[in-house]
């Protein structure tokens, strides 16, 4: 099925001709879902509308880094008012002073912090750091978390490379990941296992607080803590990736939600209010190692550029004068309720495996497995053919989901109770399509 308009087909085609793929991320392609990709023309709100006119409910939300919607016009404005004074200059601005402000006093865990690009950027670098502050070179990362595509992060990485199911990826040479240990996401016993064998190598741990691609796993009771008691017995650094979490979660992000202070954070999407940005923070010691304070040298000439910090620091400001988050997590409560309304639609028609809806706080994830994701293993497990037609069901209906099986949904507070019960009676509807194309 292919519900793409002529605009959309013309451009991809265009496309396949100058970029790999017709595309400059690997999960937009569609190749997972099936049909041309949407090229999308413009937003505003909860909705998007493609370069053919055609208007859907957004659950992508530029993967995450837009909390307030698309288009709100306090950060239009900022971005108007900051590129009318000049767009970059690879120097010094007053913008990356107040948000790096902004960001340590929602993190106070946190006590310096870097503006990189993105969120690949601040994962390369908040390692570097961890074997310059440790002097050594190993770390553990876990199985179906995704960190960017830096060369040590891509073994058994999530997201796109679960997507297209390159779990590794041709390029990277084997010694880029001889350091790298790998182990399962919530596995306490393997963890365990690790620190007595390497506990005294190993520079960090790296992990997504809350895995959110391979699904929405939540971490099991006991997972954090654990790797929070033995960093510190070993003398390695705990790095939370919360490029996705961070002021998403909670204001605080995950550390705040789940009690546990890392050494080093790293956050991405929202902190750029839909601009490229990065960032890496931690504790004054560790971060003082950074060049120019110290000799762990990074560098970019577009880290902190004014219209990123201007548009970062218009969305943080509203999020912590409107405190959005319990009317949030509402949202995605009743956003995780409408999807769960196809699950009986869908086991009458015989339909298996299950439609799996999941939540933790303001994140949802959607997948139809014999049971919820609690590992990479458990994730691979998924029907991603049914999760295909239930994506394409719903785009006609005019749900835009993500197009993978593996990412979750991105659920804004401009999701309000209409937009809502438009889902529900989408979902619905998608439902019953996906039933009757079942019936001989």
């Amino acid at each position: 099925m292919d519900l793409a308009g002529p605009g959309s087909r013309a451009l991809f085609a265009r496309a396949r001709k100058v970029s790999p793929g017709g595309v400059h991320s690997p999960v937009r392609a569609f190749q997972a879902v099936g049909g041309t990709p949407l090229f999308l023309e413009r937003g505003q709100g909860p909705y998007v509308w493609d370069v053919d006119g055609r208007r859907y409910i957004d659950y992508v939300m530029s993967w995450g880094a837009l909390p307030l919607g698309h288009a709100p016009l306090p950060v239009v404005e900022a971005i108007r008012r900051r590129a009318q004074l000049g767009t970059t200059f690879g120097a010094p601005c007053r913008e990356e002073v107040e948000l790096a402000e902004t960001i340590l006093e929602a993190f106070p865990a946190m006590e310096e912090v870097r503006f990189v690009n993105s969120g690949t950027e601040a994962l390369m670098s908040a390692l570097r750091l961890a074997r310059a502050y440790t002097g050594r070179s190993k770390f553990l990362k876990f199985r179906g978390c995704y960190h960017g595509h830096a060369d040590p992060f891509l073994v058994q990485a999530g997201s796109g490379a679960l997507t297209l199911g390159q779990p590794s990826s041709p390029g990277v040479p084997p010694e880029a990941v001889a350091h790298t240990l790998l182990a399962d996401y919530n596995d306490l016993e393997g963890v365990q296992e690790i620190f007595r064998q390497h506990g005294d190598e190993l520079a960090a741990v790296v992990v997504e607080p809350v895995a959110a691609n391979m699904g929405l796993v939540p971490p099991a009771p006991g997972f954090l803590e654990l790797l929070r008691t033995l960093t510190r017995r070993h003398g390695a650094l705990l790095i939370f990736d919360e490029v996705i979490t961070g002021f998403r979660l909670a204001w605080g992000g995950a550390q705040a939600y789940y009690g546990i202070e890392p050494d080093i954070t790293t956050w991405g999407k929202i902190i750029g209010g839909g601009l490229p940005v990065g960032a890496y923070g931690g504790k004054r010691e560790i971060m003082e190692l950074v060049s120019p304070a110290g000799p762990m040298y990074q560098a970019g000439t577009l880290s902190g550029n004014p219209l990123a910090m201007a548009a970062g620091l218009a969305t943080l400001r509203l999020l912590q004068k409107e405190n959005p988050y319990p009317r949030w997590e509402e949202t995605a409560r009743s956003v995780a309720e409408a999807f769960s309304a196809a699950g009986p639609l869908l086991r009458e028609a015989g339909l298996e495996p299950p439609l799996q809806v999941r939540r933790v706080g303001t994140l949802v994830g959607i997948s139809f497995a014999s049971q919820p994701p609690r590992d990479s293993a458990t994730a691979m497990a998924v029907d991603g053919d049914l999760y295909a037609r239930f994506f394409q069901a719903l785009l006609a209906e005019g749900i835009y989901l993500p197009p993978s099986p593996y990412e979750i949904l991105f659920v804004s507070p401009v999701h309000t109770k209409e937009i809502r019960t438009l889902t529900e009676m989408a979902v619905r509807q998608a439902a019953r399509r996906l039933a009757k194309e079942r019936r001989p």
